[in-house]
């Protein structure tokens, strides 16, 4: 597992790209250290099980990066008994489908919140790949984007959406609840969606979803199904201090939709989206085999 140290800390160490290209990251780490030398296929499950732990707790809360490599070692755990080549060659075939499948979900999510966008006012907090697929599927008549300090990310999303040609205002944090008041909804993405939806995010979302809500105005999370995590957030690990200084978690009350390639749901549906997706549960249940699952 020569390339696992550098990956968990270019992992760590990245604030700048969202939890959708951490995990792709990620996937492509376990895909990797899967083509490494293992006496057999018990060795090569054990040593992604391990290399997938130390990967999820590079990203607070769980996050994205659990999702999505959970699945890769739920497939490779149930499939334990091949010879070593073939459980290389499924795991190759299982990671390549879950990053085609994340593109495909970003556009199935654009899809189905064109209606939302088109001629509206739409303003997002720090820099979701999500939320910039559906921009530029359906520009919305103008982006309102937040600085999002301490990293201020939304500097660099607000210019590559200009590029693209959208019209965009970027607003200091401290002002954007009071430039939110000319926007018609609040869209944002996000690290991770418990089970519970309760939503993990950059931190100043909390205080912009009460503004939107002040403004009468919904908040909508673009979300991919892997980001959806089988527990409680009162059963996640809890966010060390560093990345409390990063991210926060916002009550289901201030979230009006969750937007995911299979459907939209409400805060209080999550749970039972996560239970039609077993991979979830079975790739947490060897991420965190401590977590009440």
């Amino acid at each position: 597992m020569s390339g696992l140290p550098a990956a968990v800390e270019e992992l760590q160490g990245d604030r700048e790209h969202g939890a959708s290209w951490m995990a792709r990251r990620a996937v492509e780490t376990l895909l990797d250290i899967s083509q490494e030398s293992f006496e057999n296929s018990e060795a090569l499950v054990d040593g992604l099980i391990d290399a997938g732990r130390k990967l999820a707790e590079s990203r607070p809360g769980v996050g994205a990066i659990a999702g999505a490599t959970g699945r890769v070692l739920a497939a490779a755990s149930a499939h334990r008994f091949l010879d070593v080549e073939e459980l290389r060659r499924l795991i190759g075939e299982e990671g390549e489908a879950l990053l085609d499948g994340r593109r495909r979900a970003a556009v199935s999510i654009a899809i189905q919140l064109q209606d939302q966008l088109r001629d509206s006012v739409v303003a997002t907090h720090s820099a979701s790949a999500t939320v910039r697929e559906a921009f530029l599927h359906t520009p919305p008549a103008r982006a309102i984007c937040t600085v999002s300090e301490p990293i201020g990310e939304g500097r660099a999303f607000a210019d590559e959406l200009r590029a693209e040609g959208l019209s965009v205002d970027l607003v200091e944090d401290a002002e954007a609840p009071a430039a939110f008041g000319d926007a018609t909804l609040f869209l944002i993405g996000a690290d991770t969606v418990y089970r519970d939806g309760t939503l993990c995010n950059k931190i100043g979302t909390t205080a912009l979803a009460e503004a939107a809500r002040g403004h009468g105005m919904p908040t909508v999370v673009a979300c991919e199904i892997v980001k959806l995590a089988p527990i409680d957030a009162a059963s996640a690990p809890e966010l060390s201090e560093a990345e409390r200084s990063l991210f926060e978690l916002t009550s289901p009350d201030l979230i009006a939709e969750i937007v995911t390639e299979e459907g939209s749901v409400s805060s209080d549906g999550v749970g039972a989206l996560v239970d039609r997706t077993p991979f979830l549960r079975e790739g947490y249940a060897l991420l965190l085999p401590a977590a009440a699952l």
